[in-house]
């Protein structure tokens, strides 16, 4: 059987884009106790240097099952106030993390960028607990709505 997912073309690459600008995403993960899956809204970017990012902080689950297994999953995309939620376009996208170090040279420049997107975050940006995690992508699927299927390649993001 043929695969019903098309490669990507110039307009799903710029769905994709929109998409990816949401600020928001859900997060999976597997949880390192049970090896179940796990599923958590975060803050979500792209940053022009550092790449896909979240702000993660300690106290929340996905911190520790990110730091036992990085491999992850995203999914962008919000539901219209109309019609049939699977109609609207949604991008998944199967990551790596990996937490940046807090006396990595580049965390004060994406701390800069993050709380000119994020600038509420300056109550808790530099607490102790928190961290950045990039979030590598590794292969994307996005789903236009009806019969509008497309593989993604890192680039393509």
């Amino acid at each position: 059987m043929p695969d019903p997912v098309q490669p990507a073309d110039a307009e799903a690459r710029a769905l994709a884009q929109r998409l990816l600008g949401l600020g928001h995403a859900a997060l999976a993960w597997t949880d390192p106790d049970t090896g179940t899956p796990g599923i958590s809204r975060i803050a979500f970017a792209r940053d022009p240097q550092a790449g896909m990012l979240t702000l993660v902080s300690g106290l929340a689950p996905h911190f520790r099952a990110l730091r036992a297994n990085p491999d992850c999953a995203l999914m962008l995309g919000e539901v219209g106030d109309k019609g049939d939620p699977l109609t609207h376009p949604r991008l998944m996208i199967r990551a790596q993390a990996a937490f940046i170090a807090p006396d990595d040279p580049a965390r004060p420049a994406i701390r800069a960028r993050w709380l000119e997107r994020n600038p509420k975050a300056l109550v808790y940006i530099d607490l102790p607990d928190f961290a950045f995690v990039r979030l590598t992508p590794v292969a994307a699927l996005l789903n236009g709505g009806f019969a509008r299927a497309f593989h993604l390649s890192p680039p393509d993001l």
